[in-house]
């Protein structure tokens, strides 16, 4: 297992990507003062974009385009889902913000031998997990 979201695995079989990008940043507003520099005051975490960029051969058994399948219904559904790597870190609870595919050489048949894709995982409150678990018990 490379990472998992929710009960998404990514893998050699699924969807194994072959870069993870990590974009976050932190919130700092400012106000002007006469005389001196601007008032600055930390006021917590801002955006925690993931990407995942992958390549998949189906015919030759390296990933599977109903992968990427599954994971457009789980962006369908909106929710946010638990982000883990392969050595157990949690990142957080995920949106699944894009979804990008580039099909190339294609079969007689219209089926793409290889199939390019680029994932984008936005982080949201934590509190989402648990407000998505409570709605699913009603």
């Amino acid at each position: 297992m490379m990472m998992a979201l929710d009960q998404f695995v990514f893998s050699l079989a699924t969807a194994p990507y072959r870069e993870l990008q990590r974009q976050r940043s932190w919130k700092h507003r400012t106000s002007s003062r006469i005389g001196t520099r601007d008032a600055s005051q930390f006021t917590g975490a801002g955006e925690d974009t993931i990407t995942l960029a992958g390549t998949l051969a189906p015919g030759d058994s390296f990933g599977s385009a109903g992968s990427l399948r599954r994971l457009a219904e789980m962006a369908d559904v909106g929710d946010a889902y638990v982000l883990v790597d392969g050595l157990g870190y949690v990142y957080g609870a995920y949106i699944i913000d894009g979804l990008n595919e580039t099909q190339s050489y294609h079969t007689k048949e219209g089926i793409a031998r290889k199939i390019e894709f680029s994932l984008t995982l936005k982080r949201v409150d934590d509190g989402a997990i648990a407000a998505a678990n409570e709605k699913a018990v009603k």
